[in-house]
């Protein structure tokens, strides 16, 4: 791996597998007494998080605490960036507190590649979502349920995602999330289709490495993932669509709908849900749907990330069995 992780575009599909590799040793972990190894002891670790996250947050401060890392939570409201601090003037703030890991959420595209690259800090960058940009570790942890869910053999271990047809319907001009997974899917090897109403489709998108269809009907047949985007109505300055009701009628997730799917099939929700719109409660609640296991998962590749990028010296496996065997 590099020493940042900015964008699902930067990995290679034997960097994606190794991730992917290491979460399902690291997930080991869950099943033990004490979960936690001393990897990253005397490590230091900050979320920089300027805009709320619940999920995110708490997912990388569990990763970082169950590698025995030090972890300092810096948040923009009620902190000096409320008053008009710079990101350069916080990160050479963060710089000399010693930090080897900064896992930054911004409300701009492109602020973790800045503070990547400018020279500010000298630890590792790991992007916990840029505007409408790239979410990356969100992309990783829905490609290990989708390995864990369709792969032959045991969790997957050392395969990618080839031949899967995976389908991402909804918000897809706002979503972060649809951007690194259209990105790493790809690189696994999976068939992507974006469905979305035409308002929500970036320009552009003929460039990405998916396909584009408008009839979420046309395709929920024949794919192996169905993943739903939140609406994002936080982000949205217009109108996009009619109306809620035609909205969830077209493009929404109903149990009809699911009924279609092959019999294998799951559905994904990177959450939080708008239920009733994109996804009805009833898809919500089901077995086939993934987003609790994607929430646990998320602990699990977060620690491989921050594994690989500050700790990763020896297989994560062989850490693991010597913890186990002290």
């Amino acid at each position: 791996m590099k020493r940042h992780l900015i964008s699902a575009a930067d990995l290679s599909r034997d960097d994606a597998v190794l991730i992917l590799d290491t979460a399902e040793e690291l997930a080991r972990l869950a099943d033990r007494p004490i979960k936690k190894l001393p990897t990253l002891r005397g490590r230091t670790v900050v979320n920089l998080f300027f805009e709320d996250s619940t999920r995110t947050r708490i997912s990388f401060e569990a990763a970082a605490k169950r590698l025995s890392a030090d972890v300092i939570n810096f948040s923009a409201k009620g902190s000096s960036v409320s008053k008009g601090e710079s990101l350069k003037d916080t990160a050479l703030t963060l710089e000399a507190m010693g930090a080897d890991a900064v896992v930054i959420r911004h409300h701009s595209s492109g602020a973790p590649h800045r503070l990547a690259t400018s020279g500010w800090i000298n630890g590792s960058v790991v992007n916990a979502g840029d505007g409408t940009h790239e979410h990356p570790t969100q992309a990783l942890l829905d490609a290990f349920t989708m390995r864990r869910r369709l792969a032959s053999g045991a969790s997957g271990v050392g395969q990618d995602l080839s031949g899967r047809r995976i389908t991402i319907v909804g918000d897809v001009l706002h979503s972060r999330v649809a951007r690194s997974n259209v990105h790493l899917l790809s690189t696994l090897g999976a068939d992507v289709t974006l469905v979305a109403p035409p308002t929500l489709v970036p320009f552009g998108v003929e460039s990405w490495p998916c396909d584009v269809s408008y009839d979420l009907d046309a395709v929920v047949g024949k794919s192996d993932a169905v993943m739903m985007l939140r609406v994002q109505r936080e982000r949205m300055n217009a109108a996009f669509f009619p109306t809620e009701r035609e909205y969830a009628r077209r493009y929404g997730l109903n149990a009809e709908r699911m009924a279609r799917m092959p019999e294998h099939a799951i559905v994904m929700h990177p959450g939080p849900m708008n239920r009733g719109m994109e996804i009805t409660a009833e898809v919500a609640d089901s077995d086939r749907c993934t987003a609790v296991e994607q929430v646990a998962n998320g602990v699990s590749i977060r620690m491989a990330v921050l594994y690989l990028l500050l700790g990763g010296n020896e297989p994560a496996v062989t850490a693991a069995r010597t913890e186990e065997n002290q």
